[in-house]
């Protein structure tokens, strides 16, 4: 496809797959006036357990193609490749005129709101744990909070085979909880730190203590782009206004319309592109 799909800029949300959708449906909900394009990997799904230059090599690829497709704002709706593959595409890689953003940010720039203790945990891909960006950031703001983290691996797959309401998502949802209590008692925030987990949450507040904060991505999310819109008036005007959405997957169109619906909350039409 080229250029010429929209005459002004949407915003692009780029995600490896369907959860980018959780923090999608949020911005939509914080700025409904805005043209998006979805773009979903789905064809080279899952990014959590892949090097970094390869999750790098393809976040690069599909943001470059929202671009093709006129978006002058990206945001990265996925933390692996926020964590994987933001810093170099910002430092190396952006066309004049071209941003992009990720999720990572905006949750450690209020996390200190959330605690008391000081002590905060994070349950995120293996990626994104052993990209150590969390604990990077947090302390980058705050260097008095302890950060502690575990992976769960299969957490996405439940999601994304809609498991969520098994024997087996109770299983791996209780066990993930208890390995990332048990490294600290004074534990008062859990972060969601990847877009699918939020759909496992009436599971996963059976398993927490109802002293512990859960905090999901979405809603802060939309909230820091609207107030980078705000702050920087010269991209907020070149991000064009029609309310249109548009959905491309790497991937089977409607096998993503599938689950994309799961995510988003409403039934979606989508294309196939390649990138």
């Amino acid at each position: 496809m080229s250029n010429t799909v929209f005459h002004n800029s949407p915003i692009g949300v780029f995600d490896s797959g369907y959860g980018g959708l959780s923090v999608f449906k949020e911005i939509k909900k914080e700025l409904p006036e805005y043209d998006y394009i979805y773009l979903g990997d789905n064809a080279r799904i899952p990014y959590g357990n892949r090097s970094f230059e390869t999750v790098y090599q393809f976040t690069k690829e599909c943001v470059f193609k929202l671009f093709d497709l006129g978006c002058d704002l990206v945001i990265l709706a996925c933390n692996t490749a926020s964590a994987k593959a933001l810093r170099s595409i910002q430092q190396h890689d952006l066309p004049p005129g071209k941003k992009v953003l990720g999720v990572i940010r905006p949750t450690t720039e209020i996390i200190k709101k959330y605690t008391i203790t000081n002590k905060i945990g994070i349950l995120a891909t293996t990626g994104t744990v052993k990209s150590e960006s969390y604990k990077i950031e947090i302390n980058k703001f705050y260097p008095e909070i302890e950060v502690f983290q575990h992976d769960c691996p299969f957490w996405v797959p439940l999601v994304e085979n809609n498991e969520i309401d098994t024997e087996g998502a109770r299983y791996f949802v209780e066990k993930d909880i208890h390995e990332l209590l048990s490294q600290s008692s004074e534990i008062d925030t859990i972060v969601l730190a990847c877009t699918h987990y939020p759909l496992l949450l009436p599971v996963i507040k059976q398993f927490v203590p109802p002293h512990i904060q859960i905090i999901s991505q979405g809603p802060i999310v939309a909230h820091s782009l609207k107030n980078y819109l705000e702050r920087h008036p010269e991209v907020e005007q070149s991000c064009s206004k029609g309310s249109t959405l548009q959905f491309f997957t790497t991937d089977d169109a409607s096998g993503f319309e599938e689950k994309a619906e799961i995510f988003f909350g409403h039934p979606v039409k989508a294309s196939t592109i390649k990138v």
